[in-house]
């Protein structure tokens, strides 16, 4: 410590922790996986995270999938005029192709060229929103995975298996050890990033992946819910449908593992809030939607496991820093500074947000104490 505040690291200050820990200051955040969706929902839902992070890098199982170039670029299109709409000059979004066997080659290559999508999103057939034209046989995408090596493309993986026969809580683990493992062996210069990890498995493997002194070609993201609930929570007290996702919490040793890793500091764990919403009616029915809309709190819900962990000190290493190292690119310039309530915040505090079609968006509302309050304040340079 130097004068009250982290050193200066890369040419950039580090996070500034204020005794007692009523405020911490950090390098604005980025959000390296979410859900906007499209719409009115977009509309609803875009301003809680253009407003916060520096970057996010957008899914694209929209309801008609982006499977395209031209598919990315008619959303990106769609993004930036609504960006623009709200005055948001200072958050960058960044666009994922939706990869299939038979993704044109081509065309992955020169939209990448050519700035349109950052990175191609592989998912398993029918496992969650909009996945019906992901994979059955992952075999039968290797074609696309040795142009995407070699092009430096990130692939972007939501590691479940699809085969049915699977229990719901072990798709993560089968998927690492019959199609993750195979793929980093068959490419292992191939930049992987596993998505919103729930497992002690999921963390072990990435952990054997990774080793300081050589380049980092895999890594993880980690959402703010699969920090706070596991499984148990989904049934206390009734079917909580607000805390159904894919993948599926997991055991509470699980989520204590996937703990460890995010406030570790480790450079293969960073922030993906995974923040996927779905109107009241669709989560709340006889067929409720997979999805969690953690966007409003989700970095006071992470600061919260930080400060729990006594690990505050690696908020900024875990928001802002591991994963833009990762995909190479430059650390935000700008500061965000969060508050820290001597009271948490009442759930009944915790309003649903509206659309412009006046559909009802339910928060997400941890079962843990959550003193870290949603209002930050930004500081641009």
């Amino acid at each position: 410590m130097e004068n009250g505040k982290w050193k200066m690291e890369n040419g950039v200050p580090n996070s500034t922790l204020h005794t007692p820990h009523s405020t911490l200051t950090i390098l604005r955040p980025d959000d390296f996986h979410i859900h906007l969706r499209e719409g009115a929902l977009l509309r609803a839902v875009l301003p809680f995270t253009a407003s916060v992070f520096s970057r996010a890098i957008l899914m694209p199982n929209l309801s008609s999938p982006l499977v395209s170039v031209p598919h990315v670029q008619a959303y990106r299109n769609f993004v930036e005029e609504e960006l623009a709409l709200l005055n948001q000059k200072n958050f960058i979004p960044l666009f994922t192709l939706y990869l299939r066997h038979d993704t044109n080659l081509k065309e992955l290559a020169d939209g990448y060229k050519n700035n349109v999508f950052f990175a191609g999103k592989l998912y398993p057939s029918n496992i969650t929103t909009n996945s019906a034209l992901g994979f059955q046989d992952i075999a039968s995408v290797y074609p696309v995975f040795e142009a995407m090596e070699k092009l430096d493309i990130p692939l972007l993986v939501h590691g479940e298996t699809p085969d049915p026969d699977v229990d719901i809580f072990d798709r993560e683990s089968v998927f690492i050890d019959k199609s993750l493992v195979p793929i980093r062996k068959r490419f292992p210069n191939l930049r992987i990033t596993l998505e919103h990890i729930t497992t002690s498995h999921a963390v072990d493997y990435v952990l054997s992946e990774y080793s300081p002194d050589k380049p980092l070609k895999t890594g993880a993201t980690i959402t703010p819910h699969h920090l706070h609930i596991n499984r148990t929570d989904i049934f206390s007290g009734g079917l909580n449908p607000h805390y159904y996702c894919m993948p599926i919490a997991k055991r509470e040793e699980h989520r204590k593992a996937v703990v460890q890793a995010a406030v570790s500091g480790l450079a293969p764990f960073f922030l993906g809030t995974d923040s996927a919403p779905h109107v009241r009616t669709r989560k709340e029915s006889g067929f409720g939607s997979a999805g969690i809309f953690n966007a409003p709190s989700a970095l006071a819900l992470y600061a919260q496991i930080f400060d729990d962990e006594q690990k505050l000190h690696n908020l900024e290493t875990f928001a802002s820093r591991n994963g833009a190292l990762f995909y190479g690119l430059p650390l935000s310039s700008d500061t965000l500074t969060l508050k820290k309530e001597l009271t948490s915040e009442k759930t009944d505090d915790i309003k649903p947000i509206l659309t412009e079609d006046m559909q009802e968006l339910v928060q997400f509302i941890s079962p843990k104490q959550v003193f870290w309050n949603g209002k930050w304040k930004m500081n641009y340079f």
